[in-house]
């Protein structure tokens, strides 16, 4: 569909002649045509195009010229498709890294500040092919050519204009594939804003979701932005020799100050490259001084109290009150009841029906606190991702939500009477117990095994086993269904996995296709069945085993998170060390100290001798020993 597309596109191309000229790069046919009064320069192609974006499109400079020469109108003309709405000669030069047509375009008046691309094919979307903004400047900035984006800027495009989604220049780079050359398109727009002398720094601005260009880096797992933008913040303490301590700016990196930090972004986002952005050097270090310092100690603080609660519950529920049940109680000859429930008045005679009464109050309360808690959670991160997301505690929230309700309704119950408390303790206590192993994720040793628990996906097995069930159970009706059997002999009906004999009435004789489904069911819930859910854990098993400590570190930080969100902030001192200290903005710093190898020394010497004559003297970010500055230049 899309070569016939193209196909058609360009036989419309060839039956427009001032189209044909411009394709072909025929100068004296395009002069000649654009002094016949008969040809409209405005008219356009099949995607909305005039002649001088043809000519633009296939880099013709010699038609583009004589076309802005004759017809000086096309220059700033926007194609009108819906696709490609907006798009005008400049925007395709640029993306094209024609420098020369550029400075044409640009000598003749175009105008690189107000056109805006706002066609389909340029939207940021599932599935979208390219996304690079909307202005011009947008486009020569992810182009990557440092020359284009310099003429552009210097001929008045605003280094701070923002798309429809509110992106600036930094968050559509952090959006490209390629990198490195986004990085370096960074350092040179940032260069020209500054000198601008504003008081936000341009990666300071957000967009129309709260994020900075900094923030997005770490929701899109961008770590080449996320270090790049965190160096550039750096600053160098000291320098000596092998030895080196940087203080690394904490803004939008620490959750202290900050409801929508890094941190929160890294534990909510669903991709795997953001959970590896924790082993860059501050945001390692600060998870790691918040969990050692405060948070295992909180956790394991709470761990305690909700033992002590659950234990709590369990003797209420295990000494509730019972009487004797009345002679007349007995429904049937199968009914073998000895004890039942006491009515609302006799449950609290006794000092110890008032002990297990004050169990009971402590259980109630902590299951309305435990929705207090859980409530605004869900309706800040969304149901979706709240349960459904390993790292924020996954089913987890349903087991200990689930687990406060039927507490409550025990109480209801209890208040009215009701005979039927026996089975909502059972699952009571089965939820709250099995709540227990959410806090394994507080421990490196049991944490990964939760992780496997959470992430097994019983969805599409118990599916099969459901079609299964389905047509087997159905069969075995139907045959049942031409069975004569003796009035006072019921017949059993089940099916098994194929570990018990097998569910036939022997004192009857039955049809051989019975004994033959029987045996079948047994080879394909067994072996095939069976198996598979072996195949579906060992493989789940393999798959945490690779993410193991990735996944771990992010149970920790949605952990941590979790606790400063509940506890008192006075619970939590701020970590790291104030910028006025050493002479710098009102920030929090966290210092970092590190030796480079001998190899990165011997580079340093090198450097320090011909690093001048080469032109790779590092720059006032950087030191002759900067890690990372080695790397580059290195590479």
């Amino acid at each position: 569909m899309l070569d016939e597309t193209f196909l058609l596109h360009t036989k419309h191309l060839n039956d427009i002649p001032l189209f044909y000229a411009a394709k072909i790069n025929s100068v004296g046919c395009v002069n000649k045509l654009l002094s016949c009064a008969s040809t409209n320069i405005f008219e356009r192609g099949a995607l909305g195009e005039t002649a001088l974006h043809v000519a633009v499109m296939n880099d013709n400079q010699d038609a583009a010229v004589a076309l802005m020469d004759g017809a000086p109108e096309l220059i700033n003309e926007p194609m009108t498709s819906e696709l490609f709405q907006g798009v005008t000669p400049l925007h395709i030069a640029v993306v094209n890294h024609n420098i020369n047509l550029v400075h044409h375009l640009i000598c003749r008046g175009g105008d690189v500040a107000t056109p805006r691309v706002t066609g389909l094919y340029f939207r940021k979307r599932i599935g979208g092919l390219l996304y690079c903004g909307e202005h011009i400047l947008s486009f020569a900035a992810c182009a990557g050519n440092e020359d284009i984006i310099t003429m552009v800027i210097n001929a008045g495009a605003n280094t701070r204009v923002q798309d429809y989604r509110g992106n600036t220049l930094l968050h559509i780079l952090v959006l490209q594939p390629n990198k490195t050359f986004a990085c370096q398109a960074m350092d040179l727009i940032m260069a020209h804003d500054a000198e601008l002398d504003q008081s936000v720094p341009l990666d300071m601005i957000p967009n129309y979701r709260g994020l900075t260009p900094f923030k997005l880096a770490a929701k899109e797992g961008n770590i080449v932005a996320f270090q790049h933008l965190v160096n550039k913040r750096r600053v160098v303490q000291w320098s000596l020799g092998p030895l080196s301590s940087h203080l690394y700016d904490l803004t939008e990196i620490d959750s202290w100050a900050d409801g929508l930090s890094v941190l929160e972004l890294i534990v909510g986002s669903h991709q795997r490259e953001a959970r590896r952005i924790l082993e860059v050097t501050p945001v390692r270090q600060l998870v790691s001084l918040k969990w050692n310092l405060y948070g295992k100690h909180y956790f394991r603080l709470l761990l305690l109290l909700y033992l002590l609660y659950i234990g709590t519950f369990t003797l209420c529920c295990v000494f509730r009150p019972l009487k004797d049940a009345p002679d007349n109680y007995t429904k049937s000859e199968l009914d073998k009841t000895i004890r039942v429930q006491k009515t609302l008045k006799e449950s609290y005679v006794t000092y110890d029906d008032n002990l297990r009464l004050a169990g009971e109050v402590i259980s109630v309360l902590g299951a309305f606190v435990i929705l207090l808690l859980e409530i605004p959670d869900i309706i800040r991160v969304g149901a979706k991702r709240y349960f459904g997301q390993t790292a924020l505690g996954g089913p987890f929230h349903v087991i200990l939500i689930s687990y406060a309700c039927l507490v409550v309704l025990l109480c209801v119950f209890r208040a009215c009477e009701v005979q039927g408390e026996a089975e909502v303790m059972a699952v009571c206590l089965v939820l709250g117990w099995c709540n227990v192993m959410f806090f394994a994720r507080g421990f490196e040793m049991l944490g990964p095994y939760v992780i496997m628990i959470q992430k097994v996906n019983l969805t599409k097995f118990m599916w099969l086993s459901f079609i299964v069930l389905i047509g087997f159970s159905t069969c075995e009706y139907f045959m049942n269904e031409t069975w004569r059997l003796p009035l006072d002999h019921s017949f059993n009906f089940e099916l098994s996995v194929g570990l018990i004999d097998l569910p036939v009435e022997h004192t009857i004789i039955t049809p051989p296709i019975v004994h033959v489904l029987h045996c079948t069911f047994s080879v394909v819930s067994y072996i095939l069945l069976l198996n598979l859910l072996i195949a579906m854990m060992s493989d789940t098993h393999w798959r945490v085993a690779q993410e193991r400590d990735e996944l771990w570190r992010t149970q920790v930080v949605a952990t941590t998170l979790m606790l400063e969100r509940r506890l008192p902030r006075c619970l939590w001192p701020r970590l790291g060390v104030c910028g006025l200290d050493y002479g710098l903005k009102e920030r929090w710093y966290l210092r970092s100290e590190r030796k480079q190898s001998t190899l990165h020394i011997m580079l340093s010497s090198w450097l320090m001798v011909s690093g001048v004559e080469l032109g790779l003297e590092p720059g006032p970010e950087h030191s002759y020993f900067d890690h990372e500055y080695l790397q580059k230049i290195t590479a």
